[in-house]
């Protein structure tokens, strides 16, 4: 978390005691896993570590675009980090070295959060209500992650999961999984203000938001319209008035932003462990390949957008400056220089590339310390106004909650939406995207609505909804995994 001094805590996961010598037999330096959580500060510096794998979902966000019809891959060359050029041409299979980290780190994510809740009856303490709430919203949101991107997978519930545990786990449905995550996040909201002291830690809007987003990913319409209009009525949110400020790291946790996931240039990394980095590494990928000029640092020209998504903006949307760099003009008006990579389109996603003024330690382009608005307060209005319409509970108020992002969009109300039915549907769809172009959903989007094989080049339908389990994984495992249908 920026500004929150880390605690790692490493725990041992199996013991090797094949010999039986009495000068081997002493006893560790190092604290027993088993042994811990005597202190609210042992509760607390936990849920910093569970915290932690937050800022790992970089990756999430980057490939999940790149996935979309948003953005090619990009990057120097063809070859240029393979597993992400996979996904962009949909030929990703189990050995993709970007789809085990996605693996790797959620569940270590799960694993901190469920180390809490395994050890959450050994010491009382005033607040720890909110601990283990944070603890369950954050277990809640990785799962999620895992679900979204593999379907059913492993699971265990307020116990971590240790070596050898993987030859009796077996792979759980994923209506099991989402009913723990919504236990997780009701829970959660329950249990945590709107506001909380120290920014950047979860709150009862963020619970509300991610629930009525889990609702919405099983098209439990009338469950995610009541939880979302609650949080639209009572939480302290609101449209920021100017758009074109919103992606700046000198306007970071402002009143749109619901669940942001922290991040400082404070402690560089390297490519040896890029979970690692306290910075966005992937608004160092984002970045524009040898740029000198104004405003921005170079990257390595990945994840850029394609004149699709830039035709998809319609005239006088005043979101398309903010959401997309035109490169060519920027270097026209400014002086600026640049090189171009593999499948150069003249873009790059604006909001999440590397910006001047950032302390540069370690290696510059892994430490960038653009905040991530995993969840925002247009796209709480939008998924209230598509859960209204296809739960068709009420066209009007979806048209109100659409008409206010398209309101701030447009600075007037001369392009609001009127249609009802199936054509506000596809309205909603259409400002999903232009709203939240750049940010990591688009493809999720298309792929629960059905949309996906009509808009993703190379998308199979019964394949490419979900992504394949790692191999390595399925073998460490015993090969009792079944693989994901089609890889």
């Amino acid at each position: 978390m920026k500004n929150l001094k880390i605690t790692y805590i490493f725990i041992a996961l199996f013991v090797m005691a094949s010999c039986s010598d009495d000068f081997v037999d002493v006893d560790s330096n190092n604290e027993n896993s088993e042994d811990y959580f005597n202190s609210e500060e042992d509760y607390q510096d936990a849920l910093i570590g569970a915290y932690d794998l937050l800022q790992s979902t970089y990756l999430n966000v980057m490939l999940g675009e790149i996935a979309s019809d948003n953005t090619l891959a990009g990057g120097e060359n063809a070859n240029d980090v393979p597993g992400i050029q996979e996904v962009d041409d949909m030929i990703h299979t189990p050995i993709n070295a970007q789809l085990r980290d996605i693996w790797s780190w959620m569940y270590a994510g799960v694993n901190r959060a469920n180390y809490i809740m395994e050890f959450q009856n050994k010491t009382d303490f005033s607040g720890k209500e909110s601990v283990l709430a944070q603890a369950r919203f954050l277990r809640a949101y990785y799962y999620f992650e895992l679900v979204k991107w593999f379907g059913d997978v492993p699971f265990a519930v307020d116990q971590r999961i240790q070596f050898g545990d993987q030859f009796s786990i077996g792979r759980t449905p994923k209506a099991e999984i989402y009913a723990q995550i919504e236990q997780d996040l009701i829970f959660a909201a329950d249990n945590l203000p709107y506001i909380q002291s120290q920014k950047g830690r979860i709150t009862k809007g963020a619970s509300q938001a991610l629930l009525g987003k889990v609702y919405l990913f099983q098209n439990k319409f009338p469950e995610a319209a009541t939880v979302l209009e609650d949080l639209i009525d009572n939480g302290p949110y609101d449209l920021l008035s100017d758009y074109s400020t919103m992606f700046e790291n000198d306007n970071e946790n402002n009143i749109e932003s619901v669940f942001e996931v922290q991040y400082t240039d404070q402690e560089g990394a390297g490519f040896g462990c890029l979970q690692c980095s306290e910075g966005n590494v992937a608004v160092g990928f984002n970045g524009i390949r040898n740029y000198n000029g104004p405003n921005f640092e170079s990257g390595f020209s990945f994840n850029v957008p394609v004149q699709e998504v830039v035709d998809e903006f319609e005239d006088g949307d005043m979101r398309l400056e903010t959401a997309i760099l035109d490169i060519e003009a920027w270097a026209a008006d400014t002086g600026a220089t640049f090189g171009t990579g593999f499948e150069h389109t003249g873009y790059f996603n604006r909001k999440y590339i590397s910006r001047e003024g950032d302390a540069n330690i370690g290696d510059a382009n892994l430490t960038n310390p653009n905040n991530y608005r995993a969840i925002r307060f247009a796209d709480v209005l939008l998924m209230a106004a598509e859960a209204l319409n296809r739960g068709s509970i009420s066209d009007m108020r979806a048209q109100m909650y659409l008409n206010r992002v398209r309101e701030r969009a447009f600075g007037n109300s001369d392009n609001n939406v009127s249609a009802t039915g199936a054509a506000l549907t596809e309205a909603i769809y259409h400002e999903r995207r232009v709203e939240l172009v750049g940010e990591g959903h688009h493809f999720f989007d298309l792929v629960r609505t059905g949309r996906a094989a009509s808009e993703i080049d190379g998308f199979q339908s019964g394949k490419h909804e979900l992504f394949p389990i790692p191999l390595i994984e399925i073998q460490l495992a015993g090969n009792q995994w079944q693989q994901n249908p089609g890889y």
